[in-house]
């Protein structure tokens, strides 16, 4: 008889990984509103029955826990139960004698200490917090709270004008976000369950790309208020077109030649072309509001004169400013910030970076635009320099995927220490310290200095993508809060103490995403309007498909495509590729309709109006 065999899996083991992967999609796809208590005893539950069994915190205590939330999600608990789960949950922790146990303890722990008002509101009144909801999953993710499920049905019935018309209801850039949007939409889809989450964004972009008719927005009277806006980009315009359509008069004010903010001075022409942006801000400005460019508020006017001369003001100024990254030798000539990189580029200014090296210091997307636009520019090589893991990166890991595909290199763990140059001030070089990865903070690992000698990185440019900040030294002067070198806000937007004063956007937020600038927009616009003394709604005439019952196949996502790497950075223009309409039609069948079904029904289906 053999010594040994090989093992393989039984029946049962494939079943068990396979269960995992389907706990897996079902953990990703959970949409917010859920009660937490709940959510901790079922995951403390699996967590027990992962246990071996060997040490007593781990066999018994678990079981304990589990005991303890039960009682209060039955209505049996007390204050003196949730001392003792904390209580537990810590000795489990301290004394457990691997992660399983310990680990199992220490999500009981973040839960009671994260969400005890919940775990109060069980033990008081036998229920959740009212303010407790399931909405529909991408609705809820969306920061303008688009009518997703509503767009996706018009697009299946091939009625591409009404979507269009739908997601302007409540976002005024559908071409911009179809390009662009981070669509944080996507993270919680239900249909992850099933499969994967649903290409929304592209789906966007298709209604877009098909839209028949230019749109004829509807006006309510005349009110004679006027509202001024300082800043023409994503959130001050989406601001103006919905107080334009309300019947304001609206003055957007622009520091630059041109409107567009971050959009036109951010993001290369790869991602957004200039006509389709172009394109939309006409149709936006069909609505009525007169823009000012070239008009640097809190230099060339004042503030004052904004605010005695119109009803309202909206304060819209984004993150321009480029950052310091405070080493040595960063005023060398050759050192070149991100944002006037893009600057320059979005006024049609294009640097020539033909046979030179490059440095890119950065991880973000805009680290990722520059690196990409540079290869675009002729650059012989480009390195991204980065001083965590590329996993660590807070650039999309598609954008990362694309500039390495484009011919950038990552160089990880690599932190910047000064900028090397020669007797004419000129840059020569990067010289950076390797790092090795160390304790996670704030939910990433961070950089320790290794114990190699410092590296010298040759380069003529030295690209600086660390992110953006806020010129905010006028508005603070005029008596507008600031934090942090940002503007500060009720979550209303409008500013204590300062009746008619509102502000919004990344000048508010620090740098975020476009859709978030435009949920910002949106936002101001009503309270503002209420401001004024009025009720205006917001709503689209489209009357939503019925819902259809032939969704849950799987079916695996239309991804989008790209133009050739080879192809693509030969030139700025477009370089994804739109759906086709067969792509379309499958990827839009895959909706499973949780605006209708599941709590969506419960809680009022869609909102028509604002």
């Amino acid at each position: 008889m053999s010594r040994l065999s090989i093992v393989t899996k039984d029946r049962g083991e494939e079943t068990v990984e396979e269960l995992y992967k389907d706990l897996e999609r079902r953990i990703q796809a959970s949409q917010p509103g859920l009660c937490p208590v709940d959510l901790a005893s079922s995951f403390l539950n699996l967590c027990h029955a992962q246990s071996c069994g060997k040490c007593t915190p781990c066999r018994i205590g678990l079981g304990q826990l589990e005991g303890l939330i039960a009682d209060v999600l039955d209505g049996k608990g007390t204050m003196d139960s949730l001392k003792l789960i904390e209580t537990t949950a810590q000795s489990i922790c301290d004394s457990a004698d691997c992660a399983i146990g310990s680990e199992a303890a220490r999500m009981v722990l973040k839960g009671v200490r994260g969400f005890k008002e919940d775990y109060i509101e069980h033990i008081e009144h036998g229920r959740c917090l009212n303010t407790q909801n399931q909405p529909v999953p991408c609705v809820a993710q969306c920061p303008a709270h688009v009518d997703i499920p509503g767009y996706i049905s018009l697009v299946h019935d091939e009625r591409y004008g009404d979507a269009v018309n739908l997601i302007r209801k409540d976002n005024p850039f559908p071409a911009v976000c179809g390009l662009i949007c981070e669509h944080p939409c996507e993270v919680r889809c239900r249909r992850t369950m099933v499969d994967d989450p649903i290409n929304i964004r592209g789906l966007k972009r298709f209604a877009v790309d098909h839209e028949e008719q230019p749109p004829v927005f509807k006006k309510y009277e005349a009110t004679g208020k006027k509202v001024a806006i300082v800043g023409g980009g994503p959130s001050g315009l989406s601001a103006a077109f919905y107080l334009s359509i309300m019947g304001h008069d609206v003055t957007v004010f622009e520091q630059r030649a041109r409107l567009g903010g971050m959009l036109r001075y951010g993001i290369p022409a790869y991602r957004l072309p200039r006509e389709e942006l172009d394109r939309e801000i006409d149709i936006l400005k069909t609505t009525g509001f007169q823009t000012k460019t070239n008009v640097s508020v809190g230099h060339d006017l004042s503030i004052k004169e904004l605010k005695d001369d119109y009803d309202a003001l909206y304060v819209a100024i984004g993150a321009h400013n480029d950052r310091k990254i405070g080493i040595d030798g960063e005023d060398a000539d050759g050192v070149i910030s991100a944002v006037e990189m893009l600057r320059r580029i979005g006024d049609d200014d294009y640097p020539d970076f033909t046979g030179m090296d490059i440095c890119v210091v950065g991880g973000g997307n805009v680290a990722m635009d520059v690196a990409r636009s540079a290869i675009r520019l002729g650059a012989q090589s480009v390195k991204i320099v980065y001083r965590r893991r590329k996993v660590d990166m807070t650039a999309l890991p598609e954008e990362v995927e694309g500039a390495i595909a484009d011919g950038c290199e990552v160089v990880e763990l690599h932190a910047p220490v000064r900028i090397a140059h020669d007797e004419n001030n000129q840059v020569t070089g990067l010289v950076a310290q390797p790092q090795i990865v160390g304790e996670i903070k704030w939910g990433r690992p961070a950089p320790c200095k290794a114990d190699i000698e410092e590296v010298v990185i040759p380069c003529q440019r030295v690209l600086v993508a660390i992110g953006q900040g806020i010129d905010s030294q006028s508005f603070g002067d005029f008596g507008i809060p600031i934090q942090r070198g940002r503007l500060e806000t009720f979550d209303t937007s409008d500013v204590k103490d300062m009746a008619g004063v509102f502000a919004g956007g990344d000048c508010v937020t620090g740098p975020a995403t476009v859709i978030r600038a435009i949920a910002a927009g949106k936002v101001a616009a009503a309270n503002i309007d209420e401001y004024l003394g009025y009720q205006h709604e917001i709503e689209a005439d489209v009357v939503i498909p019925r819902i259809r019952f032939d969704d849950h196949k799987a079916c695996g996502r239309v991804n989008m495509k790209e133009r050739s790497p080879k192809e693509r950075v030969q030139d700025f223009k477009l370089m994804e590729c739109g759906m086709t309409r067969e792509e379309a039609k499958q990827e839009s069948s895959r909706c499973l309709h949780c605006d209708h079904f599941g709590y969506g029904i419960f809680k009022g289906g869609r909102i028509a109006k604002w």
